[in-house]
């Protein structure tokens, strides 16, 4: 494999940063290669403006969308986009790794997707053999990577189940997993979470370390969350499913096309018994 890390943590003693550590001698000692987006020592700006796109009149009306494309087909984006755009160019899979902060990733990585996924490179792309039908949800500029997130939480992993007060981890990765990775053609493989981060004693520790050795080891077997295709034939021209496929099944399990595999949640190490939410 060819693994893009991209770590959104700010603290480089934190067991993010040592998980990260872990992941990359594993590549390594595996044979694989890797290149890191260490977003906060990057000094990474999360923020999306008229910087970002050179060549962009001052005195016309932003429009981002337009904007970004027309940076990409000519070039012209700011370097510091160029050079992440370059990075996913050459990997095959992306790890994208963060703690849980508000139910969501921390601000600096959803400013990362924003700045960088721009329309003509992650998205709005053209299929011209489809009579320029836009490819998304299963196909896209991105398309032929794989990509998977690490996560940790410091609630506990029952707060995180099907009936757990946090809501279920897999509906609230719903949006980057369906909606980024799936969206722009990368194939989303379960995540590997680690609960009660902050109270991990050095034997979870030792668990965690070693369940995702473990998974980077059979990630490119690793069957993808089994999302539906939009060009598949199952939605109609609303982009809403049809009526004959899963009936009786709405919300986010409906874009499922199966099942998800068994021991899809190898990655959850439970450990300790709060349910804070602290630095992880």
């Amino acid at each position: 494999m060819r693994v893009l890390w991209i770590h959104a943590h700010p603290e480089q003693r934190s067991l993010s940063a040592a998980l990260r550590d872990e992941g990359l001698r594993a590549l390594r000692e595996s044979g694989h290669e890797h290149r890191q987006s260490d977003l906060y020592a990057m000094g990474w700006d999360p923020v999306v403006d008229r910087r970002d796109f050179p060549d962009h009149e001052p005195e016309r009306r932003l429009i981002v969308s337009t904007a970004s494309k027309a940076g990409h087909l000519s070039g012209r984006l700011s370097a510091d986009i160029r050079a992440e755009q370059e990075k996913i160019r050459w990997a095959d899979t992306l790890i994208v790794q963060f703690p849980l902060w508000w139910f969501g990733p921390p601000a600096i990585l959803k400013g990362w997707f924003d700045r960088v996924f721009v329309k003509g490179f992650a998205y709005g792309v053209k299929d011209p053999a489809d009579g320029g039908r836009t490819l998304r949800y299963g196909d896209g500029g991105l398309a032929g990577r794989r990509a998977m997130a690490v996560v940790t939480t410091g609630g506990a992993a029952p707060a995180f189940g099907p009936r757990g007060i946090n809501g279920d981890l897999d509906s609230l990765l719903f949006p980057l997993h369906h909606g980024t990775f799936w969206y722009t053609g990368m194939e989303a493989v379960p995540p590997f979470a680690v609960y009660d981060a902050d109270r991990l004693d050095p034997a979870g520790y030792a668990a965690a370390a070693a369940g995702l050795r473990e998974r980077l080891r059979t990630l490119p077997d690793t069957e993808p969350i089994p999302f539906r295709r939009e060009a598949g034939g199952e939605y109609d021209r609303d982009s809403v499913l049809r009526g004959d496929v899963a009936p009786g099944r709405t919300g986010t399990a409906a874009h499922l096309a199966a099942r998800p595999p068994a021991g899809r949640d190898g990655g959850r190490v439970p450990c300790g018994a709060g349910t804070g939410a602290g630095d992880r």
